[in-house]
């Protein structure tokens, strides 16, 4: 893991904001967003320490999700752990404790970028408004041993997996939230982001294939077929959703999402 901490002149403060990137090894768009910041962003208006991350260094040297075991499903981590992700879990959750951190995740599921996040406070509402993002997935309750379970972390899903404009919209995502955290000078330019409630996981039946025949955060209505089996077989909603993360190629054992669509995130976190 390699951690740098960028701070103004004289700042002797901890940081309290951080970014993440190469949770996963094989989704580069937070590396090179971090990297093209250190090399030509704006690194001399830093106005509070900020430390940037590179997390699964090996497994983004291979080119691989991972090495030995899913940071994303490691947390918080064992530092005596026989597997190179768990200690790293555990690494990594030590690094980012204080802080605020944006970690940064690609898909084949969906091109333009959301957010994904747990356990919704005002704070973390304000920093998906603070975002280019028009959607954020809420997974509490329903997963564990990921990254959006620390406090304070949430996530983007910057788009397309190893596309230049999930690099491009990582970079902009990374330079809102430093504004929002008032790491960057500038005030935040808020946008309206629906909140989604996510509420159970689609199962893949292993060994099957699929074809998928709706849009991720678009309405499913009851009784409509939205995913059909390679044997013939018809995946039909027993009631409305909204898909997340649905997609025929992206796991081994889960086809995606159902969600419940909220409302605007501020309004949600509000309440």
């Amino acid at each position: 893991m390699r951690v740098e901490t960028l701070k103004p002149e004289n700042a002797d403060e901890s940081p309290a904001v951080a970014a993440v990137g190469a949770i996963h090894g094989d989704e580069p768009c937070g590396v090179r967003a971090i990297e093209r910041f250190r090399a030509r962003g704006p690194t001399d208006r830093i106005q509070r320490p900020v430390k940037l991350i590179i997390a699964n260094e090996r497994a983004l040297d291979a080119g691989t999700r991972y090495v030995e075991g899913d940071l994303n499903r490691l947390f918080p981590g064992d530092p005596d752990s026989g597997i190179h992700e768990e200690r790293l879990a555990y690494d990594l959750r030590q690094e980012v404790e204080d802080c605020v951190t944006l970690g940064f995740h690609s898909t084949v599921s969906f091109d333009e970028p959301f957010g994904t996040l747990a356990d919704l406070t005002p704070q973390k509402a304000r920093i998906m408004r603070a975002l280019p993002v028009d959607r954020a997935a809420d997974f509490s309750g329903l997963v564990t041993g990921r990254s959006v379970n620390l406090p304070g972390f949430v996530n983007v899903e910057a788009g397309s997996q190893g596309s230049e404009s999930a690099a491009e919209n990582a970079y902009e995502c990374l330079l809102a939230s430093l504004r929002a955290m008032d790491a960057l000078p500038a005030e935040p330019d808020p946008t309206p982001t629906t909140h989604y409630q996510v509420r159970k996981t689609i199962e893949k039946t292993p060994g099957e294939t699929y074809r998928i025949h709706v849009e991720n955060f678009d309405r499913v209505p009851p009784g409509t077929a939205y995913a059909t089996t390679g044997t013939g077989e018809s995946l039909t909603a027993d009631s409305a959703f909204w898909p997340v993360l649905l997609s025929a190629d992206g796991h081994n054992a889960l086809l995606g999402y159902a969600a419940n669509r909220t409302g605007e995130i501020g309004t949600v976190a509000a309440d």
